[in-house]
């Protein structure tokens, strides 16, 4: 055979690079019970579709060649739902997968590649932070880089062209973490921890003796600080959510979101929509099940449903097409919008905005959850980020009063003069500064009062607060019945559509942060 000695050296490398690591750290990953690097990516994409590059890549240290296989990081293209992608997968098998030269320029390219072409990169982390002896000393550190005066910044900084997503799938210290940061999606799997550095080195820096758990577990992310987007009970499940999400998205932002097909039984409930809203003004419910009356059947995808909880924020579809909502959730803090649910949807905005996604948002708000623990949190400051952040959305915009909408967050939540596409109101939909009882034990201050007297001006800040006062003023577009909530917004988005743009956004949020 021609070439038969080049082509088993060939082979051999080849066998070298698919193998990963030694033996002991695969039987290692298995007995976490977790996939290894290769193994996550074919479960991940679209049977027969990886298509590899940088297989024979290794680390630049003499000596290190043979230890180093694909340098810990294995890069390429592959689809899922047969759609492009670009996916990074952290072998931890080999080195901990620790960041290097020629790992982080394997994933430096990877990311400017797909972010040139228009194709949604997946990063898979699991990575114990920078390689040592590598980076260490002047010429280690600074060569890092990317041996250029600009490419550093080019890896560790993005403007959202293309949809980018992180799976915390092990232990993640470093580049995964800043990774996860850039990312407009992260999800991560129980069991996994994720942060800037790792225990061992804070108990040697600092003496601090923390575990992974308590330093970066799934739960203070996904209630404390909205790092994650979703968590997921094993890896199989992570790859679903990773699916399901890149469904509602474009692959880049010069396009819409793809059109699905509306599942049979959607809108079947909105005769009864009413059911799930109480009479009684002050009584909570669950914002959900009005909005699955609306939404196309078992649509809802919720980002950050355990952070920031009194209002809900979801990629959704209605009339097959992508949508986003913002809805207040009066089972928790009774709809009161806290700091975290502020910049929830702040970071919502913004990648809606950037991927062309329709916003429609619900309103059940008595107003921002204020007070000392608010004001050292920056509640006014994260008020007008919102705010201003809003100002610069222009997808199109729908908003419905489903119950009561109060104070500075009436405007928050796209009221009047803040850009609204369509803005309406429900008939038992309440308008106002604060709520008519607040309002009224402001008025009589700490003075004894007869109760009926009190009720009646309570009563008469009830009726003030109807719908119709600001419809007979043009000041929301009208006040719609319930039960036609669906076929209007379907209506009004083709509408706010079928337009000049199509509904393609300006993308002037596509470099503001989304991680506070």
């Amino acid at each position: 055979m021609p070439f038969e000695k080049e082509l088993a050296i060939f082979a051999e490398k080849k066998k070298h690079a698919m193998g990963m690591g030694k033996k002991e750290s695969i039987q290692r990953q298995h007995a976490k019970g977790r996939y290894t690097a290769r193994e996550r990516i074919d479960h991940l994409l679209d049977p027969g579709t990886f298509f590899e590059v940088g297989m024979f890549a290794h680390s630049d240290m003499p000596g290190m060649e043979e230890n180093s296989p694909c340098d810990s990081k294995i890069t390429g293209f592959g689809k899922i739902s047969n759609r492009r992608v670009a996916v990074l997968a952290n072998d931890f098998t080999v080195m901990a997968a620790t960041s290097s030269r020629i790992a982080g320029r394997k994933e430096g390219e990877l990311k400017q590649y797909a972010t040139c072409k228009g194709i949604p990169i997946i990063y898979l982390g699991e990575a114990g932070g920078a390689r040592m002896p590598d980076i260490m000393g002047s010429k280690g550190l600074s060569s890092f880089g990317g041996n250029g005066f600009d490419t550093y910044l080019k890896i560790m900084s993005r403007v959202r062209q293309t949809p980018m997503v992180t799976a915390v799938l092990g232990e993640c210290y470093g580049m995964p973490t800043w990774m996860a940061c850039l990312s407009d999606f992260v999800v991560q799997v129980k069991g996994t921890a994720m942060g800037v550095s790792g225990p061992r080195v804070l108990e040697m820096a600092l003496g601090e003796t923390v575990t992974d758990e308590e330093l970066g577990g799934y739960r203070i992310h996904s209630e404390i600080t909205g790092m994650i987007d979703r968590v997921a009970e094993n890896e199989d499940q992570c790859f679903k959510i990773i699916q399901d999400y890149l469904s509602y998205l474009p692959s880049h932002n010069s396009q819409l979101p793809p059109v699905f097909r509306v599942p049979d039984g959607s809108g079947d409930k909105m005769g009864q929509i009413l059911d799930f809203l109480p009479e009684k003004r002050s009584r909570t419910y669950d914002m959900l099940q009005v909005l699955n009356c609306i939404v196309d059947r078992e649509t809802i995808f919720e980002i950050k449903p355990e952070f920031g909880k009194s209002v809900i924020t979801a990629l959704a579809r209605i009339n097959g097409k992508s949508v986003g909502i913002v809805a207040n959730q009066p089972l928790f803090l009774a709809g009161a919008m806290d700091t975290d649910g502020i910049d929830k949807v702040t970071g919502f905005l913004c990648h809606c905005d950037s991927y062309n996604i329709p916003l429609l948002f619900f309103h059940d708000i008595p107003g921002f959850l204020v007070g000392k623990e608010a004001e050292r949190n920056r509640v006014s400051a994260r008020v007008m980020n919102y705010m201003n952040a809003l100002g610069l959305v222009s997808v199109p915009k729908i908003s419905v009063i489903i119950r009561k909408t109060f104070g500075m967050a009436f405007w928050n939540m796209c009221g009047s003069g803040c850009g609204t596409d369509f803005l309406v109101a429900w008939p038992n939909a309440e308008i106002s500064f604060v709520d008519p009882v607040i309002a009224a034990n402001v008025v009589y201050g700490g003075k004894t009062v007869d109760p009926a007297e009190k009720q009646e001006l309570i009563q008469s800040m009830v009726d003030d607060a109807s719908p119709y006062g600001a419809a007979g003023l043009f000041n929301i577009h009208d006040v719609i019945e319930p039960e036609k909530t669906r076929e209007y917004i379907i209506e009004a988005l083709e509408i706010a559509q079928d337009t000049v743009t199509k509904g393609i956004s300006e993308h002037k949020l596509a470099n503001w942060p989304t991680k506070f």
